[in-house]
């Protein structure tokens, strides 16, 4: 079948295959006897067929040999229940056996194929954010606090530990956030995840450095994944690979799934900082949810072009073909289970001709200069989205990424560019930023933020927002506390909605409500009864505005036109300039007019201003400045 899949993967236009990403057992089936003569086959089958390898280091998946020679490199989970093999990432990452053993097999796979032709990246792990609460990471963890704070009082107080009596007195008493009786501590959590993050991040670059020092040239990443599990800091982890390159499987269909790409191909277009960035993964269909289902006609490509016309090097899926057997055996594949004589894959093959077509961006090698940013910003920490997966707070139903994701969505929808920052960052460029439910936030960033409407910005900041600091310790005297002088008002207390209630001016509320008092600001819109719910405060230069409940996207949709970041696009329609080319994207079922004119570049027909259903089109750049902008 191997040399059969060459050949449909040139039909295809296949340029780059992932390979090996959980062959460790193939590779190593008993320690220190490696079996490469499958791969060599595999590589050489490849490189003859004009197709690059990114080659992976297969540490996601420890071998069934090595857990039974190492049961204490297996993951124990906050119960205290420690798997067993038989998945994948059934690993610690902080076992000294581990981590041994991951060198071993990255040092014999660079050495093997450090003279090959097909390898033109690395591609280390699978996904990174498997936690584990064995004693190897209690004592890793102990160590990283160590280092952040240097003594036990700094910590103690950062931890408030004085309540409930965990006052620690030495640094063997601290474990991770294990099961117990009732609420762990917030500051231990969040500290948890931190250490996660930092620690797999390591096993990361112990790697990495290893294959810069016997492949020096060949670039080197890991796939990303948005999820709530996954406990890794992207702003960090993207200092530290050659390539920013995500996974994105949109849970939602239609217009939904549109919308929820858009989001991860501009979080990982932020993350680059401006650079070129790899879509590593996506699916011919939906896998997630209870009901599986293809994607509609076209929507492989158009999902595709999404994360291309953000600077995406190119649109790569999990899998090539759709497994026979194993876990993963109704996973999509770009050759499903009916074979090549299947709609899936001719529209996979019309996609990567699509691609053929449309020439490498300006600037487009890894070093490639940046170019202007969008207009808009949207803040995203992922501290503080862990930070509100805490535990014990005032409702359950506080969604950061949701809320992230509306605020992406109602601009997305209106066609305004847009792309997120850190809350550290430098904003004074974005004509306004948005604040969706940021709970932690540091001094440093407050005054970041308060320094930004000063100067004439405009900040929109949504309820829960400013209230903890980096220790998750709530800032007292009112909320929304770091964020209180900037907005121009003081929460004297929440109130958690069970049931919606009608803003006259903005529609229904839901979720979550405040009492607020004014100091400064005026109400925008109000409770029933008169309470303000929504505000606006001019601090210096620059205007901020409160948004103390959740609205449905068509109210938020309404404040940020006030406020001034909204746009006039049509809805499912997105177009998306580059700094030489625009791309039209019409998501919608109906006929659209588009603000783009010129020579297609992948049909060769001239664009009239107008995309049928489901049509899409790449243009020379010369469309209206009103197009959004990225790199």
């Amino acid at each position: 079948m191997w040399a059969e899949d060459v050949a449909l993967m040139r039909r295809a236009g296949v340029t780059l295959v992932t390979v090996g990403v959980f062959s460790w057992s193939r590779l190593e089936p008993a320690e220190g006897r490696y079996t490469f003569g499958w791969l060599d086959r595999v590589l050489d089958l490849l490189a003859g067929g004009g197709i690059g390898v990114d080659l992976a280091v297969p540490t996601a998946s420890p071998p069934p040999w090595f857990s039974l020679a190492h049961p204490d490199a297996l993951t124990v989970t906050r119960d205290g229940v420690r798997l067993t093999h038989g998945s994948r990432d059934t690993y610690c990452v902080s076992a000294p056996a581990y981590r041994e053993a991951s060198m071993r097999i990255t040092r014999a796979l660079a050495e093997r194929y450090r003279d090959h032709r097909a390898p033109v990246m690395w591609h280390v792990h699978n996904e990174y954010g498997t936690p584990c609460h064995c004693d190897h990471a209690a004592a890793a963890f102990r160590a990283w606090l160590r280092r952040r704070y240097g003594g036990l009082d700094a910590l103690n107080d950062a931890w408030t530990t004085a309540f409930w009596g965990q006052h620690y007195s030495d640094w063997a008493q601290i474990t991770p956030p294990r099961a117990t009786q009732y609420l762990p501590n917030p500051g231990q959590a969040l500290d948890f995840r931190r250490f996660v993050s930092d620690e797999m991040l390591a096993h990361f670059t112990e790697q990495r450095d290893l294959l810069r020092e016997l492949t020096p040239g060949v670039p080197v990443t890991t796939n990303y994944v948005l999820a709530g599990w996954a406990c890794v800091d992207h702003w960090k982890w993207s200092r530290e690979v050659d390539l920013v390159s995500v996974d994105d499987y949109p849970s939602g269909r239609g217009m939904a799934a549109a919308e929820q790409t858009a989001f991860t191909a501009d979080l990982a277009r932020s993350w680059a900082g401006g650079r070129p960035w790899l879509l590593m993964e996506q699916a011919t269909g939906y896998v997630l949810g209870p009901r599986a289902a293809p994607k509609e006609p076209g929507e492989i490509a158009r999902h595709s072009l999404q994360h291309v016309a953000r600077g995406s090097q190119g649109a790569m899926f999990f899998q090539w073909r759709a497994s026979r057997g194993g876990a993963e055996q109704w996973h999509p594949g770009m050759v499903p289970h009916a074979g090549p004589d299947s709609r899936v894959f001719r529209e996979v093959c019309a996609l990567g001709e699509a691609l053929g077509r449309i020439p490498a961006p300006a600037g487009g090698s890894l070093d490639g200069p940046p170019v202007a940013e969008a207009e808009v910003a949207i803040l995203w920490d992922e501290e503080a989205w862990w930070a509100v997966q805490g535990p014990g707070l005032p409702s359950a139903e506080i969604d950061y990424l949701a809320a992230a994701q509306q605020a992406h969505r109602v601009l997305w929808r209106q066609g305004v560019a847009v792309c997120f920052a850190h809350p550290s960052h430098d904003l004074p460029a974005y004509r306004a930023v948005l604040v969706p439910s940021l709970y932690l936030i540091s001094d440093a960033a407050a005054r970041n933020l308060a320094a930004y409407v000063e100067g004439g910005g405009t900040l929109v900041v949504s309820f829960f927002s400013g209230i903890a600091d980096e220790h998750t310790r709530i800032r007292l005297g009112g909320y929304p506390g770091a964020l209180r002088e900037i907005l121009g008002v003081r929460v004297e207390e929440f109130r958690p909605l069970a049931e919606p209630v009608e803003l006259p001016e903005l529609g229904p509320a839901t979720v979550w409500s405040e009492v607020v008092h004014l100091e400064g600001a005026e109400a925008v819109a109000r409770y029933p009864g008169g309470r303000p719910a929504v505000t606006r405060h001019r601090f210096g230069a620059g205007t901020a505005w409160y948004v103390s409940t959740r609205l449905d996207d068509s109210g938020y949709a309404r404040v940020l036109a006030h406020a001034g970041p909204a746009g006039s696009g049509t809805p499912g329609v997105e177009v998306v300039r580059q700094r030489d080319r625009v791309f039209a994207i019409n998501h919608t079922e109906d006929e659209q007019p588009v603000p783009v004119d010129g020579i297609d570049l992948i049909t060769g027909r001239p664009v009239d201003g107008s995309l049928g259903p489901g049509g899409y089109v790449v243009v020379p750049a010369g469309a209206p400045e009103s197009s959004v902008m990225y790199p």
